[in-house]
């Protein structure tokens, strides 16, 4: 869009404006009212934390502790060789991509699995990671999603190879996933 310049204001346009206005009186500042006090601030979670029920995590039916050390994931699809597992728990192979499975019942996770997986091969990637979470909140039944990827991970034809993610990439909450290409 093209800017037109605006018009410049002549003696005869002042004088035009200045009659049609008529007198004008000038008005004396005004100071700006002043600022209110800002309100506390409210500390909502620790409320939160007082108010559940103690000992909640003390009671659960599985320790969180056991899931980052004795559930890691793996898995290599026969006919591939060792080396590659030990790679990608290493952490020698590039994410390329990724989802996050966090706040998904069981089926929407596993259609957001086989898409994002079929998005994933279409595109040529080699190296993905599925964020599905630990199962802090899945009570006695165990980590849900976790179990479910594990499985899924499992069936496909195109995956070569899966492991728990290192730590800084989310650890057992997640898991990295070689596909075939």
């Amino acid at each position: 869009m093209k800017r037109h310049k605006p018009a410049t204001v002549n003696e005869e346009d002042s004088r035009l404006f200045r009659d049609a206005i008529g007198t004008v009186r000038r008005l004396d500042p005004v100071a700006p009212p002043p600022a209110t006090a800002k309100p506390e601030p409210h500390p909502h979670m620790l409320e939160a934390d007082e108010a559940a029920v103690p000992g909640e995590l003390l009671n659960m039916a599985f320790d969180p502790a056991l899931l980052e050390i004795g559930e890691e994931l793996s898995y290599l699809r026969d006919g591939y060789p060792p080396k590659l597992l030990r790679q990608l728990k290493r952490g020698q192979f590039s994410v390329q991509d990724d989802i996050d499975l966090h706040q998904m019942n069981a089926a929407a996770a596993q259609a957001t699995i086989a898409l994002f997986l079929a998005q994933a091969a279409e595109r040529g990637l080699h190296c993905v990671r599925i964020v599905h979470g630990k199962g802090l909140r899945s009570k006695a039944s165990g980590p849900v999603l976790k179990v479910l990827t594990d499985r899924l991970l499992r069936r496909r034809d195109d995956v070569v190879a899966f492991a728990s993610a290192r730590p800084m990439q989310g650890g057992t909450g997640a898991v990295v996933v070689l596909l075939k290409g």
